[in-house]
């Protein structure tokens, strides 16, 4: 850390377009009572920011996610919720999403579930205002959460997380002759990345010691906190949990942090609360993690292979036989989920030790 001192808390007020002109300031001043943050704090407060002003999804938004593409995508997630609880033996659980977008995928999900006899309680963990009220107008009986610590204790939890961990704060090590923590500097209202006190050798995982200057290693705590907590409650309670992300099997060296505005990409460091801030998922140490709480890691397995194994070319068949007219535009729905997503997209499902095997995931336990 380059300074000893707590920087000033950087949560965003509760609404208003003030919040909008308001950021920029309030991180710049921060930092320059305390000294740069870790690009950690930066990416937390820019994308609390972001989430509380705006819905960003959609062709007027700045991003589309699968659930927006096609319909199918979230029946399938649905159905293989669906085979997993009934193959456990249909107790009472409640279905979880983290980050739930406009409610899409849960309401296609709830859908699919309905049809094989699944109709849980709804539970969504989502702090954005805008958000919440678009996932009421979806799925008006759902309850809200904070943060996953709320969710219920008393049954089996069975858990979606579509495009979430993406979003949560990276940490950042850059590699100069030493490994430093990347930190974020301000002039007055530009931001910079710059690099932090030298770090010792032990914090450093060892194959990435000795990497070439200029190497960018990243972790997320904040991914691993959660998945930890889900883990355990479901070790102990039962349920399971899938995760779908883009993402990679790591640990890995690369700058992923990213932005994204109107549909193009956009500098990370510029505007903050402007842009969607993301970062790839390293499902490799979110697996180690649910099993260090006791609880069954599968894969990651690629969104292709996934779909596919869960039947989305019948999928695809049967909704344009119902609908001809659709037909081309499934097609295309299709390609995009399984071509253009199919293989940068992957998805970790996590179960109960007692729990089966999950659909597509066989083969693939750790």
């Amino acid at each position: 850390m380059a300074n000893d001192t707590p920087a000033p808390p950087l949560t965003p007020p509760a609404s208003g377009r003030g919040i909008e002109a308001a950021l920029p300031e309030r991180l710049a001043r921060a930092i320059a009572l305390a000294g740069p943050i870790p690009v950690a704090q930066y990416m937390a407060a820019a994308n609390a920011h972001y989430y509380a002003t705006r819905d960003p999804l959609g062709a007027a938004g700045d991003f589309t996610t699968a659930p927006e593409i096609s319909q199918m995508f979230g029946e399938l997630v649905g159905l293989w919720c669906a085979d997993l609880w009934d193959r456990a033996g249909r107790p009472d659980v409640a279905w979880v999403e983290l980050g739930p977008g406009r409610g899409t995928l849960a309401a296609d999900a709830a859908r699919a579930m309905a049809k094989a006899g699944l109709e849980p309680p709804v539970h969504f963990v989502e702090t954005s205002p805008a958000l919440r009220t678009a996932q009421a107008e979806r799925v008006p009986g759902a309850t809200w959460h904070d943060t996953i610590d709320t969710l219920p204790t008393d049954r089996p939890l069975i858990v979606v997380a579509n495009e979430f961990f993406d979003a949560l704060p990276i940490r950042q090590l850059v590699k100069r002759q030493q490994w430093h923590e990347r930190l974020v500097a301000a002039q007055d209202l530009l931001f910079l990345p710059i690099a932090g006190k030298p770090l010792p050798d032990a914090v450093i995982p060892e194959p990435f010691r000795d990497a070439p200057a200029g190497s960018i290693l990243e972790t997320s705590p904040a991914a691993v906190a959660i998945v930890r907590g889900l883990a355990q409650r479901i070790a102990r309670q039962g349920g399971a949990l899938i995760a779908i992300d883009y993402g990679y099997e790591g640990p890995a060296l690369g700058d992923s942090l990213q932005a994204v505005r109107g549909h193009a990409f956009a500098n990370p460091f510029e505007a903050p609360g402007e842009h969607d801030l993301t970062a790839h998922v390293d499902f490799t140490t979110l697996a180690a993690a649910a099993q260090a709480e006791g609880a069954v890691a599968w894969g990651p397995v690629s969104q292709r292979d996934l779909l596919g194994g869960l039947g989305i070319d019948s999928r695809t068949s049967a909704l344009a036989k119902a609908a001809p007219a659709r037909a081309d535009s499934l097609a295309s729905d299709r390609r995009r989920l399984m071509d253009d997503m199919g293989t940068l997209f992957k998805a970790l499902a996590i179960t109960a030790p007692s729990w089966p095997t999950p659909a597509a995931f066989a083969g693939m336990g750790a």
